[in-house]
């Protein structure tokens, strides 16, 4: 059995929150940190159930908040285009949310908020190669998947199925959830299911998308459509490309997934309706069941859970994976301040930026202490359950024909498009800055 050096941190789940979650801690903490993954990151052709993060085919909607969280980390969208010919990622700058065959209709306009866009659109493969290039600050560890985890009273083993064993103060499991680890490090979670499917695709229409995104409920489910443009049967959108994803009952999803490709575009336009015209094409559909599961903690001893392996949400209001990078940014922001505590004293006689403060960490410094597991934990605590809530009222709310619901929810739509500030505290959530500090703030949104 190898034995390889100690590091301050050792993450499991090489995705995109494991990923930039590495970058951040190395080159802003100045921590020691492997990152382990199961996937490999030399494979090419994606499955429908596949599970490796570069060759994921989603596509998501990433919040204004996670946009400057990612480029103060130094992953720039606009370095997305080098891979796309010099397609920038489609930003989001209007929102129509509706509810089929009812008067509830509200509509977003970034402009009205002072901002340039609500978010933008991105590829999670895409993303995922672009952060794992970014750095070489870390040491990457795959494929490999991890057998057994020893939490000791100073370190944690993690022992690998190549043989190897890894010491480290600090475990992060950023594995999605899918491994079972963070149970064995001894967390809790809680699971409910949704009995719903998600159907992710996308589509070509006749109109252009003009960077508008929408959020329709329908009898059957939300239906979301997001600018992205992508290539279907051979032909590339210019501008009139979505990404789809359609939730749906599960025995609804079921029969949906085995319509031929005309009854299936047939059955997606009158869900949708017209507003974007003749639905053109429509790609290969990929699904998922949905389920609300949640961590009761997100630290345990010298172990912390961040992204899906906290809490995975339904995909109502794209909320989950921007939760999940904030996560990213309380836990590096935490470890940065207790570290910048522990700097070597020829270090801070220096004056010199946090950046240089923090390549000088003292050996002792122990980012797995109780203190600052706890830290990051209560940090947590409320952006998480407010989302959480949101998220899982939104869906409960959304989801079913119940008459007075109905009445209820179109009401709430109808308030919501008349009021100034329900539109602005609406916003202020949706675009990642509702639980935030006053520091980190989006001064430039009128919200």
């Amino acid at each position: 059995m190898k034995s390889a050096e100690p590091v301050d941190v050792v993450i499991i789940g090489g995705g995109i929150v494991g990923t930039v979650l590495a970058k951040g801690l190395a080159e802003k903490v100045g921590l020691s940190v492997t990152l382990i993954d199961a996937a490999d990151p030399q494979q090419n052709n994606a499955a429908t159930d596949d599970f490796n993060p570069f060759t994921d085919t989603r596509v998501i909607a990433l919040a204004r908040r996670t946009v400057n969280e990612l480029s103060d980390i130094g992953l720039n969208l606009d370095d997305l285009a080098k891979q796309h010919n010099g397609e920038l990622p489609p930003e989001i700058k209007h929102i129509e949310v509706s509810d089929k065959g009812h008067v509830g209709l509200l509509n977003l306009n970034s402009r009205d908020y002072h901002i340039n866009a609500f978010g933008q659109v991105v590829s999670l493969s895409a993303l995922t190669r672009l952060a794992a290039n970014a750095s070489s600050a870390y040491q990457h560890i795959a494929p490999a998947k991890v057998t057994r985890v020893n939490q000791q009273s100073n370190s944690v083993e993690v022992l690998l199925d190549n043989g190897e064993t890894l010491s480290t103060k600090l475990l992060v499991i950023a594995d999605g959830g899918r491994s079972g680890l963070a149970e064995q490090v001894g967390m809790t979670k809680t699971s409910c299911d949704y009995h719903q499917t998600a159907i992710v695709f996308n589509v070509h229409t006749q109109l252009p998308h003009e960077n508008k995104a929408y959020e329709r409920f329908t009898e059957s489910g939300p239906l979301a459509f997001l600018p992205f443009d992508s290539e279907i049967n051979g032909v590339k959108a210019s501008g009139n490309g979505f990404s789809v994803v359609w939730t749906v009952e599960t025995d609804a999803a079921k029969l949906l997934m085995t319509l031929t490709p005309d009854e299936f575009t047939q059955a997606l336009q009158q869900a949708f309706g017209f507003r974007q015209g003749k639905v053109l094409r429509v790609s290969e559909l990929a699904s998922y069941p949905l389920a609300l599961t949640k961590a009761q903690s997100v630290a345990t001893h010298r172990a912390v859970v961040v992204g899906n392996a906290a809490q995975a949400l339904h995909p109502i209001a794209g909320q989950g994976f921007n939760l999940g990078l904030r996560d990213l940014s309380a836990l590096i922001s935490v470890l940065s301040s207790a570290a910048l505590e522990h700097t070597k004293p020829t270090a801070k006689k220096q004056g010199c930026a946090n950046e240089t403060l923090l390549e000088n960490v003292a050996d002792n410094f122990d980012p797995g202490a109780f203190s600052i597991t706890q830290h990051y934990a209560n940090a947590r605590k409320t952006d998480r359950e407010n989302t959480v809530t949101l998220t899982d009222t939104l869906v409960r709310t959304y989801s079913n024909q119940y008459f007075p619901t109905v009445i209820g929810r179109n009401l709430s739509l109808l308030a919501l498009s008349i009021m100034p500030q329900a539109k602005k505290a609406f916003v202020k959530h949706t675009t990642g800055y509702g639980v935030t500090l006053d520091k980190d703030r989006d001064n430039h949104a009128a919200c």
